[in-house]
Formats: structure tokens, sequence, C-alpha cells
């Protein structure tokens, strides 16, 4: 399947190459120029793979930035930034001691959350409205994957908010920082 992908490239950029009035002369093109040890086959007009790729331009990693212009990737919400209301569940036993997407063992014991987008290390107060308790976690893990849930807290977060019964709460989320 990959073979017969890079061979219709192949064909197009000799179709490109032709019209240019840059096209090479017929030639074989075989599986060896793909890595493979297979026959060889004739594609017409088509240049060998990484003759076709020669003459591109080497790719650059500098990436000219207009005047004014922000880098999203260095945009951090700051610290006591409300992060609104939602669903929290817990997770516990089942996951107790796996490794989390940080890479850390995931400790139902500890204050640790999981969320889908805040960096890691992210410290958030969880506040539960019905009861006024709120508790501090660490953002260690990715998630929740559960419906519309905002924030998968460790059994010792959810306990301390009362929703160890329940299984989930409606939740406030305040990031402290990391």
């Amino acid at each position: 399947m990959a073979l017969r992908r890079m061979v219709v490239i192949g064909l197009a950029i000799g179709g490109l190459a032709g019209a240019t009035g840059h096209a090479e002369e017929p030639m074989a093109v075989s599986h060896a120029d793909f890595g493979s040890s297979a026959a060889s086959h004739t594609a017409g007009a088509t240049p060998s793979f990484h003759a076709a790729f020669a003459a591109l331009p080497e790719a650059t990693t500098q990436v000219e930035v207009q005047p004014g212009a922000v880098d999203i990737t260095a945009i951090e919400p700051a610290s006591g930034t409300s992060l609104g209301t939602g669903t929290a569940s817990y997770y516990g036993k089942r996951f107790h001691g796996r490794k989390t997407a940080s890479g850390a063992p995931f400790d139902m014991n500890a204050m640790t959350a999981a969320h889908k987008t805040l960096p890691f290390g992210s410290r958030v107060r969880v506040t539960n409205p019905r009861n006024g308790q709120s508790v501090v976690v660490e953002i260690n893990d990715r998630g929740p994957y559960v419906g519309s849930r905002v924030i998968d807290l460790s059994r010792a977060a959810a306990r301390e908010l009362g929703m160890i019964g329940p299984g989930h709460a409606k939740v406030e989320l305040e990031l402290l920082g990391g």
C-alpha cells in the first residue's frame, strides 16, 4: 500500500516535471528504490523516488515572525484564573500504581488530577459549591474522557470534596499556577 502511494506520488511529480519542461527520460523504478528487494517495475516517465525529491528545497526550521505576532505556545493562563464550572469525577483503586500521562505513577491517596489541556504541574483549586469544600490538586494526568466531565480527581481529593458516594459532582475550577 505504501509503495503504491509512493509510485503515485512519483507519477505526479514526473507529470509536474514534464509540465515544467524538466522531464527526465523514462526509467525503471524498483522496490529497491523504496527499501524493498522485490522485482523492478517500469513506471513510464517517473523519475526514481530519491531523484524526484532531490530538486525540492531543504526545509527550514526558521519561521519569519511578523511584527506584533504572538507566540501562542508561550501563553499560559494567569494564576488565579477561573476555569469555570463543570462536572468532576474521580478514579482510584483500579488505576492505583499505574503510570499517568506525565510518567508519574498514579497515587489515589495524593492530591492529583487529570485535565485535558492544562500543563502538567499546574495547581488547580477545585471547589464543591454544594458543601463549600475545596482542595488544591496538581495536574499529572490527561482526561477525563467520559461525557462532558472537566476534571478527574484522585480518590483523596474526591473524599475531601464529599463526592465519593455519588461518584461525581459539579465543581468550580481555579488555576493557581505551577
